[in-house]
């Protein structure tokens, strides 16, 4: 059997960039999640119109990029949506081939392919739109041995296991009513995925609020996008919050994978990150729904992760507050034993907590 070559090969999420108000204030605070400044860019290494630096946890690379002046597109991005996702960067093999692709089926160029040297090599790189001012950087860097990027300086990393954090597992993506399915053909016409998974208001919906979402994956499963919107309910939901706060689609949260979730929730909640509350009444018929979890449940319960399962396994997910001022950009963290899915038994007690925190904000 002859197997097609995928249309648009995707090696992995390279990096997700943020615009935010002060960069260096913003890659100090990630080390309570556990990340380690690795690279840095600015004044020093020639940058004038912004600071960056990259910190890193297992194969997760975030860089937080703020405007050295006023009258910067940087600065206006936070002006209008608050600290937030810029730029969910694509390895691929060759970035002017995917650019090209991507144009050729109908995306919008936002930079053609541009080459970026020093003495640890090259790195490729072009980028393309996505929902309301997201990009997808698509980058090239066979062989690129320096700590991130050229134009970067190294800094003294050290250990990036930070607290058992290894890899993105999703990226969950906020547009408006009735543009779900928009972006849903984008990705799978611009870069050939698949849909996976489609959740309806009557899946995810509580008694005063709803939404609707539609997963995405790449060709190998490696890459994978939720895509949300808002759905009729008595009162406004998360995704209306997400969108008048941050004032446009969006990325909402980003799920990241740990090999020992209770460790790495522990660790991340000492050094000050906060998580949903989940009442202790969840945890009465979870031995019943995932018995596999047993063992853990008591540490589970403890910490407030949810369990979930499908045909090929179980998961333990738990999702943290908004991490800035705005109610918009939040974690999740997940540990996979098989299971492919997001977490549909957990809907309706994540909803109910996130409507706890809406209503102490006055949004719900």
């Amino acid at each position: 059997m002859i197997t097609a070559p995928d249309p648009f090969p995707i090696l992995g999420i390279d990096y997700i960039e943020f615009y935010v108000g002060n960069a260096r204030q913003a890659a100090h605070y990630y080390k309570a999640l556990g990340f380690t400044p690795v690279a840095y860019a600015g004044l020093e290494t020639g940058s004038r119109d912004r600071a960056s630096y990259c910190v890193r946890q297992g194969e997760i690379n975030l860089v937080f990029t703020g405007a050295m002046h006023s009258e910067s597109g940087i600065a206006r991005h936070v002006g209008d949506h608050g600290d937030g996702v810029y730029d969910v960067a694509l390895r691929v093999p060759d970035a002017a081939e995917s650019y090209s692709a991507a144009v050729s089926r109908g995306a919008t160029g936002v930079s053609p392919p541009e080459t970026f040297e020093d003495d640890r090599g090259k790195v490729v790189r072009a980028s393309i739109a996505t929902y309301g001012e997201t990009i997808h950087s698509l980058v090239s860097r066979d062989g690129y041995s320096g700590a991130f990027m050229p134009g970067f300086s190294s800094l003294e990393a050290g250990d990036t296991k930070g607290f058992g954090i290894r890899y993105v597992d999703h990226v969950v993506g906020n547009v408006e009513l009735g543009k779900m399915n928009e972006w849903v053909s984008f990705y799978e016409r611009i870069m050939g995925f698949t849909e996976l998974v489609h959740f309806s208001d009557d899946d995810i919906s509580t008694e005063y609020s709803a939404l609707m979402s539609k997963v995405v994956w790449s060709g190998e499963g490696k890459i994978k996008f939720p895509i949300n919107e808002p759905a009729q309910g008595k009162r406004k939901s998360q995704i209306e919050e997400y969108l008048d706060y941050y004032g446009s689609p969006g990325v909402q949260h980003i799920a990241m994978a740990s090999e020992d979730i209770v460790g790495t929730v522990e660790s991340m909640r000492a050094a000050g990150l906060d998580f949903l509350q989940i009442p202790d009444t969840y945890y009465q018929d979870a031995r019943e729904r995932v018995p596999e979890i047993e063992p853990q449940l008591n540490d589970l319960a403890r910490n407030g992760i949810l369990v979930d399962k499908d045909e090929d396994g179980h998961l333990l997910q738990i999702f943290s507050k908004p991490v800035q001022d705005r109610p918009t950009v939040f974690y999740e963290v997940i540990e996979r034993h098989g299971a492919r899915g997001f977490g549909a038994g957990n809907f309706k007690a994540l909803f109910e907590a996130i409507e706890r925190d809406q209503a102490l904000r006055g949004n719900l």
